[in-house]
């Protein structure tokens, strides 16, 4: 039977969309890849995250089945499908939304369908939710994934709003990942209320391009929500990074940074449990191929 390989970018949070449906997020070049074979089982889906066995394996499963009814052959076929992926799984870095939308698009290609990007990043964002892997659908977050660049989308109308290229040539994105995980199943949407202007403020800022602003307004917002201690952030600013935040539902912290200040910033996060990682701004498209 045939097979294909598709690729999706990882993101960090600009704006959380938990709060007002609304959200931005920005794409960096951590990777997920999925490889779809379909099979003549029909109906039946195995499903492997290589990088990390028994994480992940609903989500698969439920977009390929989601893409399978879309066509309505979901009698006709079966599949197999594995990931493998740089990314962090539960960590706040969009790993289940770069998941999501490399094994919808690798699963549209080997079914020799046409789907346009949009609604492929519809796709994904309907099996996460399937898969109860996101509160929100995390729109944003398929949209920054895929298309690479700083989008800002409408959430609850599945929409984008704007869509920009920041200049990253001299900019590095600094992760601090702590020893721990959050899953979205463990958070409450009542703990947003109290945070909903400064959010809509960021959101706006999003707008307007002002993402460094936005991205440390929102940091700053949700540590406090989640109870994330914001010192990561605040050490990385007071060194020179242009914005810092939580990224997500956390617990990661993202910063980004000039080329001078890379290092002040890596030296004060060394004090703090767990790891850091390096990336850059993505600007490239989600990609597939066939395998034959």
């Amino acid at each position: 039977m045939r097979a294909a390989e598709a690729i999706s970018h990882g993101a960090i949070t600009i704006v959380n969309a938990m709060a007002m449906g609304k959200g931005a997020a920005l794409g960096i070049n951590l990777w997920t890849k999925a490889k779809v074979v379909l099979t003549d089982v029909a109906g039946e889906v195995s499903a492997c995250n290589v990088t990390d066995p028994g994480e992940g394996e609903s989500l698969l499963r439920a977009t390929v089945i989601r893409v399978f009814r879309k066509f309505n052959v979901h009698h006709n076929f079966g599949a197999n499908v594995e990931t493998k992926s740089n990314i962090p799984i539960a960590v706040g870095l969009k790993s289940s939304s770069a998941a999501s939308n490399a094994v919808a698009l690798a699963t549209a290609t080997v079914l020799g369908r046409r789907m346009s990007d949009l609604d492929i990043v519809k796709v994904a964002v309907q099996s996460s939710l399937d898969a109860g892997v996101t509160l929100t659908g995390a729109f944003d977050d398929a949209c920054a994934c895929y298309f690479g660049g700083l989008m800002v989308t409408n959430n609850e109308k599945k929409s984008i709003m704007k869509r920009y290229k920041p200049s990253g040539r001299s900019l590095h994105v600094l992760i601090y990942v702590p020893p721990s995980r959050r899953y979205s199943g463990e958070i409450s949407r009542d703990q947003f209320g109290k945070i909903g202007g400064l959010i809509r403020l960021a959101h706006e800022e999003a707008r307007k391009g002002n993402y460094p602003v936005s991205m440390t307004l929102n940091g700053i917002a949700y540590c406090k929500v989640f109870g994330f201690d914001i010192s990561p952030a605040t050490e990385a600013l007071n060194e020179g990074a242009i914005a810092a935040g939580l990224s997500g539902k956390g617990p990661s912290i993202a910063a980004i940074a000039p080329t001078k200040a890379t290092k002040r910033v890596l030296s004060v996060w060394s004090a703090y449990p767990g790891r850091v990682i390096r990336a850059r701004f993505n600007f490239e498209k989600a990609a597939v191929r066939l395998i034959h």
